[in-house]
């Protein structure tokens, strides 16, 4: 099962932050901050994989990719494949750059609803839901269009009552 799917940039700064387990806050933190400083001092050529017995357990892995400014950080149990896991952080990646037309740090900041969304319908409470990235990206515009139409019936209802007044009872 994934544990936490986690975004950062090169600097330690989070980007993307999800968490499949319930943890108190400080641990969540420790448990970013751990990740960022055992990936961010590998070398590029040795391998994604890293276990951290001490810290996180003997039943944890890291599994994580560095792209330009980004480390895609996904901490799993053993339970999970680690070509899977590169598989996913790859579609993840893949979907993110569709939807945003070559994704960059500032898409994750700025647009955090939609990545989420995105996200969330790759996985869901640490379950693999989805990895084909057409239909994560049909399945987050078909949300985008229920939420333009659910604002647009909230926003008539609330100009017509603007139009109409207050209501007046009389007695």
């Amino acid at each position: 099962m994934i544990k936490s799917i986690i975004v950062i940039n090169n600097h330690g700064k989070p980007r993307l932050v999800k968490f499949y387990e319930r943890l108190p806050q400080a641990t969540q933190q420790e448990w970013m901050k751990r990740a960022f400083t055992l990936v961010s001092k590998r070398a590029d050529q040795l391998c994604s994989f890293v276990e951290d017995k001490e810290f996180y357990g003997d039943d944890t892995r890291i599994i994580y990719r560095h792209f330009a400014t980004l480390y895609f950080i996904v901490i799993c149990d053993l339970s999970e494949s680690e070509l899977g896991i590169l598989d996913l952080i790859q579609v993840m990646v893949e979907t993110l750059d569709k939807n945003f037309e070559s994704v960059c740090e500032l898409d994750l900041i700025f647009h955090s609803p939609k990545v989420h969304t995105i996200l969330d319908e790759i996985v869901m409470g640490g379950l693999v839901m989805e990895t084909n990235s057409h239909e994560v990206l049909r399945a987050v515009n078909e949300i985008g269009k229920l939420e333009k139409a659910s604002e647009a019936l909230v926003g008539g209802k609330t100009a017509a009552a603007t139009k109409a007044g207050p209501k007046t009872t009389k007695f």
